[in-house]
Order: C-alpha cells, then structure tokens, then sequence
C-alpha cells in the first residue's frame, strides 16, 4: 500500500494529487452506493420473480378448485388455450399424477424438473432456485386437486426478463460512473486551479525573492478569510519582517562602512607616524596613542550604537520603570563623565512608574543630556522635570546649549545627521544618539517633541501613558 500510494502520490504536483484525491473518493464513494443499490435493487427484482410465480401457481390451484369436480382432466387437456390465459407465455406448467406421470403440460418453454412424491411435504407450496436447460428458474411444487384427481402441479418460471434487468442495470450505473468520473475530474482541476492559484502565487513570489530579494514589492491577490489567506497574510507579514530587517542589515553595514572609515583611516595614519619616526619621540608618541585609544573609544561607542539600531527587541509589557531612581542613576552617572555640568531634578504630583524598562529610559534620558552637554558653549545646566498626571506623566529635558534651527528639527533623529560642521567636530558624537533615542520612544509607546532656538537651548518633552 505503501509503494502505490509513493508511486501514485510522491512525485505528483499539488493539483494532479488533489484531481487524483477527489476522484479517487468519488469513485470509491459512487462504488459504494452502487453496490448497495445494486444489492438492493437484486434482492427486491428476485423476490417479486418469486412472488409472480407463486402467484400463477395460486391462481391456478383456485381455478381448479372453484370447477367442483365438474371439468374432468381429459377436458383440461383439451383446453389449454384456457389456462394459457393465466399462464404467462416464459412460465411453463405441468401436473403430475401420485406415479410422477404428467397428465397436463401448458407452455413447453422448459424442461420438467424433478418432483417430490411425498405428499406430506408438497401440502404447501415450495419453491426453489434451479438450473434448467442452462438456465436460472423458480421451480415451484404444490398439490392440486381436479375433482376426483389429485396430483402435483409443478411451476417453472424462467429468470431471463430479470437477468437481462440486471445487466441493464449495471451497464447503466457503469456508464453513468464513466461519466461522473469524468465530471468530478473536471470540477476536481477546476477547483485545484482555483484553490492552488494562491498557492502557486506563493511560489512564485518565494522564487522572486531568492532570485531578485526583495527588489519587487510583495502582493498576493486572495482577499479570502480562509485558511489559505491566514497562510498568506502569516507569509506576506513575515516577508515584509525580513524585510524591514534585511533593509536594517544593509543599512547598518552602509553606516558601519561609513562612519568607521574616518576614524579607521586616523588610526592608520597615527600609527604610520609613530612608525616613520614617531616612536623616537616621546611628546609625539604619547599624543598619537592618546588620540588613537579617543579614536578606538569612538569606534567602539559607534558600533554599540549600530547594533542597537539594527536590533528589533520585541516591547517588555511587564517592565515598569522607577523614574526618580533612573533619573538620579543617569545625572550621577554624567556627572563623573562632564564634572563641569549642573543637572536639576524636580518632580511633581504623586509617584507612578509608566510602562517601559528601566535601562530604555536611562538610555533615552542620557542620550538627550548628554546632547545638552556636548553641544554647549556655556557652563552647561540641564533641568529635568518630572509631572505626574491621573493617566499620563510628561517629563521635559532642557538645557542651554547653542540650540537648533527650525529647518534643522525635522531631521535631528536621523542617523548621523548634524546641523553643521561644528557640531561634527564638538564632543566627539557619532550621530546616533537621538536615532537611538527615536527607536526607544516608537518601541515603548513614548510620545516625544522637541522645542529648540538657536543661542537659547532646547527642550525635549516625553509623554508617557500609565
């Protein structure tokens, strides 16, 4: 069974196994009925053969008894033509004397069959399947009585009209089962069509994909809340997450590439020159493997910061963040980096803990300080205020650095995006900071604005919901 259904099925398409599948069942289906029917219909036919004979042999034996005695046997022997009326012209009758000598003979269609002598069986009618002259018939056997006389009347029905039936019969269910095979193999590649099409669009756009990626955009035309259009939506989603993630990839090789070549090539020539004739001078080489290890640092902050960007971290619904103790961690934290700076703490109304981590919002947090610090040209005072709402809770970072000009706010969380030459050259950014920043407030749900005026420092406002 095994074999059959492997040489049948394994190397078959989809749709020749669903055409093959769906007239298999309906085959063995339309078999099953068939048969039953077939059955059924035999049964019934055979039985009403039965039926008929023993009614000719019923009538018979009435007629003979309602003569009372007044017909002897040599004048029903001369009118047959009598009986003949009663006798259907297949059936043939004979009567038989106690001796087993026929007396009477209506319709020579058959040969006699052999008769039971014994009177004490044949006092009711028996009746049996037999083959005579080659052929199917009922015999049937009852005792008779003609006035005086009594014998054995004896009753052969032929079964060819029922035969012949029959074969009409399953000819007819042969043919109209050539037929509704033929159908249900039509309805059966209509539909495979129909149903595989989404099917074979999947293919279609898989095989795109690993020839072109993801160059073509992703459509697959089957609107319908089925199991196939679960599959589709599943795989039309999960193709547009690789995407978003391939194109995340590129992009964070592109700015890899980018942003590491400047410091990279710094290196190189640092250490070119120490090895020329830097070594041999001390003041020269204390200078290059400072700047060097500063270049080293920046690279490594970079990557870190590329790899945050590139990461798709699913949001913590379970991570609830303690905002003074954030807060207190990052100013002490920034605090030893720029000494010089001040950073004020307030906060109003009662205490709540928004939904987000607690290292996300130190991240966000530090990234906008740390901006406040870096991009100053004063004593640098940062002034962080905390209010607690009923539902929500804003907290504004402001500082009093050179600030940022209009044309310039749209553009601040792009990746390595900066206003002017000079804010490349201060502080040794990398230009991720606020993207970072961007990515952590769209991942918790964090409703963030900035106001800023050149000369006059900035102010970021974080809306957190409860």
């Amino acid at each position: 069974m095994n074999k059959l259904k492997n040489i049948i099925f394994k190397n078959q398409s989809l749709k020749k196994k669903w055409i093959l599948s769906t007239s298999i069942v309906i085959f063995i289906s339309y078999a099953a009925i068939c048969t039953v029917i077939y059955f059924a219909l035999y049964s019934w036919l055979l039985q009403n053969e039965e039926n008929n004979a023993i009614r000719t042999v019923d009538d018979l034996t009435s007629f003979f008894n309602s003569q009372n005695g007044s017909i002897s046997i040599q004048e029903f022997q001369g009118n047959t033509g009598l009986f003949k009326a009663i006798v259907n012209q297949n059936q043939t009758v004979r009567i038989f004397n106690k001796d087993g000598y026929e007396v009477l003979r209506i319709n020579d269609e058959s040969s006699a069959a052999p008769i039971e002598l014994d009177y004490e069986k044949i006092r009711k009618t028996i009746v049996s399947k037999e083959v005579i002259d080659h052929r199917d018939v009922f015999v049937v056997n009852k005792m008779v009585a003609i006035g005086p006389f009594t014998g054995i009347i004896q009753l052969i029905h032929p079964l060819e009209t029922f035969q012949s039936m029959m074969k009409y019969v399953l000819t007819t269910m042969l043919i109209a089962g050539l037929g509704a095979m033929l159908i249900a193999g039509a309805i059966g590649y209509y539909l495979a069509n129909v149903l595989i099409r989404p099917i074979q669009d999947l293919r279609d756009s898989m095989l795109s994909i690993r020839d072109k990626g993801f160059e073509e955009k992703i459509h697959l035309a089957y609107n319908a809340d089925d199991e196939i259009g679960d599959l589709l939506n599943i795989y039309e989603s999960m193709m547009n997450e690789l995407q978003t993630s391939f194109a995340k990839q590129q992009q964070f090789v592109s700015d890899a590439s980018h942003e590491l070549r400047t410091p990279i090539q710094a290196i190189e020539g640092h250490l070119s020159l120490i090895k020329r004739w830097g070594k041999n001078d001390p003041a020269i080489l204390e200078e290059s493997l400072n700047s060097s290890l500063e270049e080293v640092v920046r690279m490594k902050k970079m990557i870190e910061e590329l790899l945050d960007l590139a990461r798709k971290e699913k949001r913590d619904e379970r991570s609830f963040a303690n905002i003074n103790k954030v807060l207190l961690s990052v100013k002490d934290e920034l605090l030893v980096i720029y000494p010089q700076s001040t950073i004020n703490i307030k906060e109003n109304g009662e205490p709540k803990q928004p939904n987000v981590s607690e290292n996300a919002l130190a991240q966000i947090v530090r990234n906008i300080v740390e901006n406040g610090i870096r991009y100053n040209d004063q004593h640098p005072v940062i002034d962080i205020e905390v209010h607690y709402l009923t539902e929500s809770l804003f907290l504004t970072i402001k500082d009093n650095g050179i600030g940022i000009a209009k044309e310039h706010l749209p553009y601040i969380f792009d990746r390595f995006y900066r206003v002017d030459t000079s804010r490349e050259n201060t502080g040794g950014g990398t230009g991720l900071g606020l993207s970072i920043t961007k990515m952590l407030a769209e991942k918790y749900h964090i409703e963030m604005d900035v106001v800023s005026e050149v000369e006059k420092g900035t102010t970021f406002t974080l809306s957190f919901k409860i």
